[in-house]
């Protein structure tokens, strides 16, 4: 049976060598195939993210060279802004599924400039996992836009978790846990996304909900 494959797209802020970029591709190189890359302005060395049409057109450039490569259900990965320009790109081609790690709900954290639209439109199986602290994404407005989804949509929750899935040292003295066991949670979610979505694909481990559907 085909492995799935990743494309893992970075963040607004670091490229795709960042190190959790980085600690991410080793995580998910337990389940599949891994192909990250950059937009045109972090190649560039601009900080200014590219216009939406820029930002997809890179991301469908991205997608057309792991098709060339991969056999397998390729599934759209982001970090941020990376996972909402998945989000975008999946209504114009197809992919078996989508996993935003902190989709940004609120352009800026204003609850007013929601980034809804394009998660009511998708055709396409989503899982979003979200920390409890991140303000760009506050959940009631999340559980809302979820329940007005067509498609099946999951949602992992990240106790005390921020945009970018991380534990305050407190909560995690408190717990009794480590970030890498937090983040082992987060990688059985998307195992159990990948494996409900896409059966045939090789991915080990025990198939549950990761956390509800609309």
């Amino acid at each position: 049976m085909p492995r799935p494959c990743f494309l893992f797209a970075p963040g607004a802020g670091a490229p795709s060598t960042h190190s959790w970029m980085k600690k991410w591709r080793h995580y998910l190189e337990s389940i599949g195939e891994i192909a990250l890359f950059d937009y045109d302005y972090m190649r560039e060395g601009r900080k200014r993210p590219d216009p939406p049409a820029q930002l997809i057109a890179a991301h469908r450039s991205a997608l057309a060279e792991v098709r060339e490569k991969s056999s397998g259900p390729i599934f759209l990965i982001g970090k941020s802004m990376g996972g909402r320009i998945g989000c975008h790109l999946a209504l114009e081609e197809k992919v078996a599924g989508l996993i935003c790690l902190g989709y940004p709900l609120c352009g800026g954290g204003d609850r007013m400039k929601l980034r809804d639209v394009v998660l009511r439109e998708l055709q396409t199986p989503i899982l979003f996992v979200q920390g409890t602290r991140d303000p760009l994404c506050p959940l009631d407005l999340l559980e809302e836009v979820r329940s007005q989804m067509k498609v099946p949509n999951f949602l992992y929750l990240v106790e005390d978790g921020d945009h970018s899935l991380r534990l305050t040292k407190r909560r995690l003295q408190v717990g009794g846990e480590t970030q890498d066991s937090v983040d082992q949670g987060i990688l059985a979610a998307i195992r159990q996304f990948v494996a409900s979505t896409f059966p045939h694909a090789q991915s080990a481990g025990e198939m549950r909900n990761p956390g509800g559907t609309s």
